[in-house]
């Protein structure tokens, strides 16, 4: 099983970003990639979101699964189809920390907001991924195709916690992702 595991802190209570994530449906204004996201279900175990990724001539809708919550500290999610991943948003209190550095709206070191670090897990089976299944044009391999989305990933990345860092804490500041775990073929 290969993993993916990101963070990064944002300024607002644990419970307000908490609520964000759970209205995943916020994510596709922050990717050029997600053309559409639908809720089915109220967030709740069991609510399923129709995400469909667009790229390229590609296009390829996901559905993850809410598996598990645990109020305002994790977000359990699945996907069973093609992809076969799983993983959790986690939400940590963060302790104010005068030398981090980081700015505040007002310009000033140091933040009287509370700190929370989010960090996201993605655990997934290349072994049992189908996504050599997709209806790709002629001529055009899969490894070819993911030859070209990896480099795009760390960006997109980047891109999309900045946009909806931007969203939780009302204004756009560059983010710092650290990555705790990453497979070598990312």
């Amino acid at each position: 099983m290969d993993a993916v595991e990101l963070s990064t802190v944002v300024y607002v209570p644990r419970e307000e970003a908490f609520e964000f994530l759970l209205d995943f449906t916020n994510h596709e204004r922050y990717s050029e990639y997600v053309a559409d996201v639908t809720r089915r279900g109220d967030g709740s175990v069991g609510t399923r979101f129709d995400v469909t990724l667009q790229w390229w001539r590609l296009t390829y809708t996901l559905t993850p699964a809410v598996t598990g919550l645990d109020r305002p500290d994790r977000i359990d999610w699945r996907v069973r189809d093609d992809v076969h991943a799983q993983g959790y948003w986690a939400l940590e209190a963060v302790d104010d920390d005068p030398d981090a550095g980081h700015t505040v709206a007002d310009g000033g070191e140091g933040d009287d907001r509370p700190g929370t670090r989010i960090r996201l897990r993605i655990e997934f089976d290349r072994r049992r991924s189908r996504l050599g299944r997709l209806r790709l044009p002629p001529m055009v391999s899969t490894d070819w195709v993911l030859r070209r989305i990896k480099p795009l990933a760390a960006r997109e990345a980047q891109r999309v916690f900045e946009r909806a860092v931007a969203d939780l804490e009302g204004e756009r500041r560059r983010v710092d992702l650290e990555f705790h775990v990453r497979p070598s073929t990312i």
